[in-house]
């Protein structure tokens, strides 16, 4: 009896991981699937005009579900003589399905900025809603929608480079496909809605395959070139989101440099709105 027994758990464990592994091949073909859809969505586009706005689209849906994620990054600081500086940070990521995504950043290193929290409601249309903790002051600012194009604390990344890049804040322009760094992507460029931003456009390069961002030129209200972002060492997180390792945002008109390494990628941490009021920022540790 005890063998008959013995011999249904084995069964049963078996079945287990069968179904397992059969659920894992269903995934997998949805996945490949989904990517699928997206490439002959873009590639089925017949009109130039549509291809820049449909691969933008496309990009977007391949990074919706994620819920809310968390990281720890270290940002450095360079001047044109390449001396550097460190600064560490935590930001916390909220998905939003009716409006752009809610962001929260808490600087912890070095002592002068320690405490100093940035809080972003991102808008699909209309002016982002921004504002810095400052403990120094003990006070919380807000960040006007004129003054978004301004310098994040010192780095060469502005307020604006800081919200969520939904699609509906820009128009679009396929220009060509390209090959960057042995990856086929599609280069589009994108113009800002919001008069008040400090770039009259972005070119940006998309990889074919997984839709990534791989790199944003940035041009100034004169249309000159301003600054050019990089997207290192993707790495894939619950089977599904790419995310990068570090950024690289460099001013050609400066000579400047940030670096955002970033580390620590935790997904569904289950953070809720209270996380990103602005009483967070006060309370952000």
């Amino acid at each position: 009896m005890e063998k008959v027994k013995l011999q249904s758990n084995v069964l049963e464990k078996r079945y287990t991981l069968i179904e397992y592994i059969f659920f894992f091949i269903i995934f997998l073909g949805v996945f490949t699937s989904l990517n699928n859809a997206y490439a002959a969505n873009v590639e089925g586009t017949q009109s130039l005009e549509e291809k820049g706005p449909v691969t933008a689209i496309a990009a977007d849906e391949k990074d919706k579900g994620w819920g809310d994620w968390s990281a720890n990054s270290e940002m450095i600081l360079r001047n044109r003589h390449g001396e550097s500086s460190t600064r560490k940070l935590r930001m916390r990521n909220l998905e939003q399905e009716i409006d752009g995504d809610k962001r929260l950043i808490i600087f912890d290193h070095p002592r002068d900025v320690k405490g100093t929290a940035f809080l972003v409601f991102t808008k699909k249309i209309g002016n982002d809603d921004q504002w810095l903790y400052l403990p120094a002051l003990k006070r919380v600012k807000r960040i006007a929608a004129n003054n978004q194009s301004g310098p994040f604390v010192g780095s060469e990344f502005a307020y604006e480079d800081l919200s969520s890049q939904e699609v509906e804040k820009y128009t679009y322009n396929y220009m060509r496909d390209e090959v960057v760094d042995g990856i086929e992507s599609y280069v589009i460029e994108r113009y800002p809605v919001d008069e008040k931003s400090g770039y009259t456009r972005q070119v940006v390069w998309i990889d074919k395959n997984e839709y990534r961002t791989l790199r944003t030129d940035y041009y100034d209200r004169k249309g000159e070139i301003l600054k050019t972002l990089t997207a290192h060492d993707y790495k894939l997180y619950k089977d599904y989101f790419w995310r990068a390792d570090r950024f690289v945002m460099i001013n050609h008109q400066t000579g400047k440099s940030t670096d955002l390494v970033w580390n620590d990628y935790d997904f569904t941490k289950g953070l809720s709105e209270r996380n990103f009021d602005r009483n967070s920022l006060q309370r952000a540790r």
